[in-house]
């Protein structure tokens, strides 16, 4: 479980593709851009692939030949991409075993998702994943993301704020004991306060689940399914 998913972006478009293995790498993913289909044998033979992203540069029958040679067994799952509606050539692929087919234009976010779900499944889940009212937080990633499609990067300070929080839900903390387990960092080394700490991740999660008790500390209540 602790590996390193290995994704493979197939003839996907160049911009697409490394804009969307920056979008994995920083996720916590091991990526390979594979820009041409005469490049393909060499992934196969060189990296154990666990999700292979086929895109729109492939030829639909090389894709669908790609699938027969490849799919099932311990070779990789294939998420293909298409601009094609034709319900046909979208069960076919699914019947030669592709594990999904996401239609363009495509959202890096739910694209990601998809990745994970499958990779999760393989035994590579790399996520650990917080859902807050509007955001939704990858804690090895350190990464806030916004149901807007903004993304804010996590202090390691607000990492470790926000652990403790999540492993003491519904209990009271006190100023010491933050300090005690998350102590400020040293781009806070004049900014002590441990109210200004909690303002700054509740603003950056967007979030009213951490509330200040009067005169006893901070507790942090789980947002329901209804507040997300």
């Amino acid at each position: 479980m602790g590996a390193r998913p290995v994704v493979a972006l197939v003839c996907m478009a160049q911009d697409d593709s490394r804009d969307f293995a920056d979008y994995l790498e920083r996720r916590g993913y091991d990526v390979r851009v594979v820009a041409e289909e005469w490049m393909l044998e060499s992934v196969f033979s060189s990296v154990e692939t666990d999700v292979m992203v086929v895109g729109e540069k492939l030829p639909a029958s090389a894709g669908l030949d790609l699938l027969r040679r490849h799919a099932g067994g311990d070779g990789p799952s294939f998420v293909m991409l298409s601009s094609k509606a034709d319900l046909i050539d979208r069960v076919l692929a699914l019947e030669l075993g592709a594990a999904d087919i996401v239609t363009a234009p495509v959202n890096w976010r739910e694209l990601a998702a998809r990745i994970a779900g499958i990779a999760a499944r393989r035994g590579k889940s790399r996520g650990e994943l917080m859902a807050f009212e509007n955001t939704t937080v990858d804690l090895k990633a350190a990464l806030v993301m916004h149901r807007s499609g903004e993304e804010e990067q996590l202090s390691p300070g607000q990492v470790a704020l926000l652990r403790l929080f999540l492993a003491n839900p519904r209990k009271v903390l006190s100023r010491d004991d933050i300090m005690a387990a998350a102590p400020a960092e040293s781009v806070e080394a004049f900014d002590r306060s441990i109210d200004s700490r909690i303002v700054r991740l509740r603003r950056k999660l967007d979030t009213e689940s951490i509330t200040t008790i009067r005169g006893s500390g901070y507790r942090f209540d789980p947002p329901s399914p209804r507040q997300r």
